[in-house]
């Protein structure tokens, strides 16, 4: 058992988190949910006795917990490409990079377990491969496994369900249903009301950095501040700061992006077999598929961060890749999110900074800002009603609202060719909603296009005109479907 009292929690020099009184028994499944900021994380690491308590009761009876967060899998994936930068190897030097399998069995080596918890997970073909080139999805099921195989009696899970396609959604639940049946306790600790799973008993609401509400889900769900959380249809149609110069306007007749039987392959696996594919003037174009189909290779392609775009027929904004066009020229027609750029804006910097290097799409601030984007970035933060973390360290933030930072990057300059690719993944429910509603207010207004990745059909944005579906063959390998949506 599990027994919190009275207990407060250091998060900064300035902000504690609250409980009063919370008890996690054995067996017991209990899901908290909170918007960004509202101290979901910080609980998460306190139950995993990672949170430094400033005063009050904390007694942990269970002997083995284990823990996974956004934090971790950062930590991890850095350790990883800190073992030797694959994009400087030398002639005959080797990748030393861990695979997929010894990440797993990092600290408990048993290879029959390993096995049988990479095929209960769809990871098995996966097991050979370096792990800091999985996608964000494989990643994930990895660490699960990872923490199944030391056995624990109490599991914490920090958005388990973020960056997984339908299926591994679902397959995810129902493994965490089989555990919870075994006796295993287990804390989710999620954004979404709509991703409780069917087994969990307890539900308790957190706002503002203390635990308001905790009793059974029934009673929970049904109490009216959370019918408004889960149930928000109606948004504020708020304006959108303008760009800090006027948008790049591209003639109707030309192509934005042009893939003309595009390739890309890795060794001997085949990532994206033979793709030719137009997105024009006026389309906005959803892409969907399993995690590691190739989606974000996709994207990468397009942003000009990828290698092998100059070995393929590949034109962008008009200028066909390696005609002698710069990385500089592509991007400044591109706003851009992801995963990936989350984990890789590391450098020390405070949160208004972040947003103006959005104007010169640097991660980092490395030239002077004009006084008008330093007003534009201001306004940026007033509507995020983050205004108070303009000059704090950008780390300092929650997972969420770094995740909102990183958006309004995307769009301060109101680019050409908006790419966001899982953009929602932390995002509480009304977060979700605002985004979204800034979204299709930058397409409708201006002469933004967008390619939106998400596995949440319901996080598309209305503006959405044509669809990419990633088909999987037999053989792994996967056929590519367009639809014209109306």
């Amino acid at each position: 058992m599990l027994t919190i009292e009275n207990v407060h929690y250091k998060i900064n020099d300035y902000k504690v988190f609250t409980i009063e009184l919370l008890t996690i028994s054995p067996g017991q499944s209990i899901a908290f949910v909170g918007r960004n900021g509202s101290g979901k994380s910080v609980l998460a690491k306190a139950l995993a006795g990672e949170q430094k308590v400033l005063s009050g009761s904390v007694i942990n009876q269970f002997e083995s917990v284990s823990y996974i967060s956004f934090e971790k899998l950062q930590k991890l994936i850095e350790e990883e490409w800190q073992r030797n930068n694959t994009d400087m190897l030398s002639e005959g030097e080797n990748d030393t990079g861990l695979t997929t399998q010894q990440i797993i069995q990092e600290n408990r080596k048993d290879e029959k377990l390993c096995q049988q918890l990479a095929q209960q997970f769809g990871i098995s073909h996966l097991l050979p491969r370096r792990f800091k080139y999985l996608s964000t999805g494989e990643t994930r099921k990895t660490l699960i496994c990872r923490m199944l195989m030391s056995n624990p009696q109490l599991i914490i899970l920090d958005e388990p369900f973020d960056g997984l396609d339908t299926l591994s959604r679902e397959n995810l639940a129902e493994k965490l249903s089989e555990l919870a049946k075994q006796g295993i306790s287990m804390v989710l600790v999620l954004n979404r009301f709509n991703e409780i799973p069917s087994f969990v008993e307890n539900i308790g609401l957190l706002v503002d950095c203390q635990l308001l509400k905790f009793g059974p889900k029934a009673s929970i769900l049904d109490d009216e501040i959370v019918k408004q959380l889960a149930d928000l249809e109606n948004q504020p149609n708020l304006p959108l700061p303008e760009a800090d110069e006027p948008p790049i306007q591209l003639a109707d007749q030309l192509e934005r992006v042009n893939f003309n039987n595009v390739y890309v392959q890795y060794d001997e696996k085949v990532i994206i077999n033979g793709l030719t594919w137009q997105v024009k003037a006026n389309e906005n174009w959803q892409i969907i598929g399993p995690n590691g189909a190739g989606k974000s290779t996709i994207l990468s392609l397009i942003t000009g961060d990828h290698p092998q775009g100059y070995c393929n027929d590949l034109t962008l904004f008009g200028c066909k890749r390696g005609s002698g066009e710069t990385i500089w020229d592509i991007k400044r027609h591109i706003g851009y999110v992801s995963g990936s750029l989350h984990l890789d804006y590391r450098v020390s910097t405070n949160v208004k900074a972040v947003l103006i290097s959005g104007y010169f799409d640097s991660i980092g601030m490395y030239q002077v800002a004009t006084d008008k984007q330093s007003k534009l970035a201001d306004e940026w933060l007033n509507l995020l009603q983050l205004n108070d973390y303009a000059d704090k360290p950008f780390q300092s933030l929650s997972w969420g609202q770094q995740r909102l930072i990183l958006i309004a990057r995307a769009l301060v300059k109101h680019p050409t060719l908006l790419i966001l690719d899982e953009p929602l993944q932390g995002l509480d429910h009304l977060n979700r909603e605002l985004v979204k509603c800034w979204v299709d207010r930058l397409i409708k207004e201006g002469h933004t296009q967008l390619l939106f990745v998400s596995h949440h059909v319901e996080d598309a944005p209305k503006c959405i005109t044509h669809r990419l579906t990633f088909v999987p063959n037999f053989d792994h390998s996967y056929q590519y479907k367009f639809e014209t949506l109306n």
